[in-house]
């Protein structure tokens, strides 16, 4: 998986961008709680009263919380005291108009201090304002009479939890506030809409990101995707016949259309996996157990049974994984088998059969799909009830902790949030889990093709071809043996094909007539001996110079989608129009060219089914000719013409090749006769050279073949 993310390269920005906006996103979204909470414990249950320490109190009740402490100088260093005498006309009115008991009653106002020094003074203030108000209270009610002032000591206050102690610190400041003509209400309403708007804002720029990741994820994906198919594109293109035998081409397709799919799908996940996942997971596992510690065994308890879940299902479906991509090569195979043979079924009346064989890779398929399926849709299930039964036990648990005094409601809300960061975090890493050991098996795939060893390959310094030896091809010693064959197919190959002359090569069938032309153009690589094409070996120079001056017409007649004119022009779009209808002239294709309505810009379908054999046929040889090479190799390109159409086109090639060097491979006699030198093959060794009369003299199997085809008097 990590080579196939090292073609990231061309996306690096956008990549480093996402991991960015991914911490970001996790900052925010762990940030939330901690308001949510803030609403909760401060903004409704405090009144929005932060701190157990009052922003502004009267003089006098300062003068009872410094006569229960001892710090009262490190108290009254953080205030200033402010009166109605030493204020001007314009801050007398400002502040009176906030705190109208200045007009009877001096105030002593806090002043702008850091966090720790906040900390230092509601330890300090916390207890005397708990004690001054207990006072307070008492007083009011008339109940100081049984009140024993030797009940509050430092004892007491010890054994309190310390947010009970805050929280009755709180009641006496909105007392103080009350008193001071301060509107409890507003300032409650305040706190929570300012509050509610910085999580509004937070939110926003956490769905921002959300947003911009998800698009530059599926961005980064189809990028990926993109430079994996066309590096797949590229290296099949250099694949000799040895690779592709080693790869199917409906393994090819399903690795290039599916694998790479499933690698796309998975990208456009993964980043939200690898960075955002932990940081949520750790993020909220450090802010629970920096906020309260209590409760987290319920998160272990929690992640020990998710990954128990988690591990289960991939020992059961990882197996399957694994086998379901070769399943769909194998449904690919039956598929294209059957529809590129469909008249051979039909003619033996196989139909039923196939459907079988189909049925049963489908079904295979489909069984393998459904396990995995099934196993992986529990997950989800049993990963919500796992979540929803944490939720129950916070709040039984929490719901305890807050009748103790412990916590508060909104730590617990805090908790529970935090947690659930945790657990969705192994959600998402479950989501992404679920695909990648489908995507890993295709990465394997993929990778499996890219690294590949070419077996025919250019070599470093290509050598140039012989200008004085133009058109030349000669076989020296040449055997050639399939790769893991137990013979050789060829075998001590020798001869020469010169320029203006016409080589032909006949033989029976399996003696190796059209792996003699394969090497040519080096579509196999001769095992021994060496085969010189303008007086170069041709494993000395680069494929495409060898592949430039040699016009190949394949065995069977092959054409691509599009149009006539786009198929003869194959070589060279840029040709004239003139060069392309002398060629499908010289191809004898020009009758049923010009018969067509469009003509040249008549559409041919994929592969060129919607023309016969012999069409298609002079279509392949129209394309060679009006490349206009040295060397002509014609595998059998003949044999779906009729004799009239035959003798019409070797007549019209004979001025278009008058100083070429034409390769004939034939199974019909009468297509070379003429030729200036015959090759006679049997299994794979040369039995017989030289022209029609003197094979027909020397070579007993030559003579067999050509009697076999015409009678003595046609020969004659």
């Amino acid at each position: 998986m990590l080579k196939i993310l090292r073609n990231l390269k061309k996306t690096w920005v956008s990549v480093v961008f996402i991991v960015i906006l991914l911490c970001l996103q996790a900052t925010t979204d762990l940030s939330l709680p901690e308001y949510t909470s803030k609403i909760v414990n401060i903004g409704i249950q405090q009144g929005g009263i932060e701190n157990p320490t009052p922003e502004v109190i009267r003089e006098s009740s300062m003068r009872q919380i410094l006569g229960l402490t001892e710090d009262d100088e490190q108290i009254l260093e953080n205030y200033d005291l402010i009166s109605k005498e030493n204020l001007s006309e314009n801050d007398y009115k400002k502040y009176q108009t906030d705190y109208p008991i200045l007009e009877k009653e001096n105030l002593y106002v806090l002043k702008n201090i850091n966090q720790d020094e906040q900390e230092k003074l509601n330890t300090m203030m916390s207890k005397p304002l708990v004690m001054t108000y207990a006072l307070t209270t008492m007083k009011e009610n008339n109940t100081m009479g049984s009140f024993d002032m030797s009940q509050m000591n430092g004892e007491t206050f010890e054994q309190l939890p310390e947010s009970m102690i805050e929280q009755t610190a709180v009641e006496a400041i909105k007392s103080e506030y009350t008193a001071i003509g301060i509107n409890i209400e507003d300032y409650q309403m305040h706190y929570i809409l300012i509050t509610g708007l910085k999580m509004l804002g937070i939110a926003l720029i956490s769905m921002a990101a959300a947003i911009t990741i998800m698009l530059l994820s599926s961005r980064v994906g189809a990028k990926l995707a993109q430079t994996l198919r066309e590096k797949i594109f590229r290296k099949v293109l250099s694949f000799s016949t040895k690779e592709m035998r080693e790869f199917s081409t409906a393994s090819l397709i399903t690795r290039s259309t599916n694998d790479i799919q499933q690698i796309q799908m998975l990208m456009a996940m993964l980043f939200r996996t690898v960075v955002y996942a932990p940081i949520m997971g750790l993020g909220g596992l450090f802010k629970v157990l920096n906020s309260d510690s209590s409760m987290a065994w319920v998160i272990a308890v929690t992640m020990g049974a998710i990954l128990f879940i988690m591990i289960t299902l991939f020992v059961v479906a990882m197996p399957k994984f694994k086998k379901l991509q070769d399943l769909i090569d194998r449904l690919n195979l039956v598929s294209r088998e059957i529809l590129t043979g469909l008249p051979v079924i039909r003619a033996f009346h196989k139909e039923k059969d196939e459907e079988a064989r189909f049925a049963k890779a489908n079904t295979d398929l489909m069984k393998t799909n459904i396990f995995v399926n099934r196993a992986m849709s529990l997950m989800m299930p049993t990963l919500m009830l796992i979540m929803n039964g944490m939720t129950l036990l916070i709040i039984w648990v929490g719901g305890h902790n807050i009748d103790s005094g412990i916590i508060q409601v909104g730590d617990m809300m805090a908790f529970m949030q935090y947690t659930m960061h945790i657990v969705m975090s192994f959600l998402v890493i479950s989501a992404i889990s679920i695909m990648l050991p489908r995507a890993s098996v295709s990465a394997k795939r993929i990778n499996a093709v890219l690294e590949t060893e070419v077996d025919i390959k250019d070599p470093k310094k290509a050598k140039e071809f012989d200008k004085n030896k133009k058109g030349l091809v000669e076989f020296k010693n040449v055997s050639f043996k399939y790769p893991d064959a137990d013979k050789e197919l060829l075998k001590d190959i020798n001869f020469t094909a010169k320029p203006g002359e016409t080589t032909a090569i006949i033989g029976s069938t399996g003696s190796g007539k059209s792996t003699i032309v394969n090497l040519i153009p080096r579509f196999y690589d001769a095992t021994e001996g060496e085969i010189l094409v303008d007086g170069v070996n041709v494993k000395q120079v680069s494929q495409k110079n060898l592949r430039d001056i040699i016009g190949f017409v394949p065995q069977k007649g092959i054409l691509f989608s599009g149009t006539i004119e786009s198929n003869i022009k194959y070589a060279d779009e840029t040709m004239s129009d003139e060069q392309m209808k002398k060629a499908a002239e010289i191809a004898q294709a020009t009758e049923f060219i010009e018969a067509k309505e469009t003509k040249y810009q008549s559409e041919i379908a994929q592969g060129g089914s919607n023309v016969s054999g012999g069409q298609r046929q002079r279509l392949s040889i129209a394309r060679a000719v009006a490349k206009d090479p040295e060397i002509f190799v014609f595998d059998d390109s003949f044999s779906a013409l009729d004799y009239k159409t035959d003798a019409a086109l070797r007549e019209a090639l004979k001025t278009r090749t008058k100083n070429k060097t034409v390769i004939i491979v034939a199974q019909r006699i009468n297509t070379i006769l003429n030729a200036d030198q015959i090759i006679v093959l049997e299994e794979g060794q040369i039995v017989g050279k030289g022209t029609h009369k003197e094979l027909m003299q020397n070579c007993e199997t030559y003579q067999q073949i050509a009697l076999s085809q015409l009678s003595k008097e046609e020969l004659e």
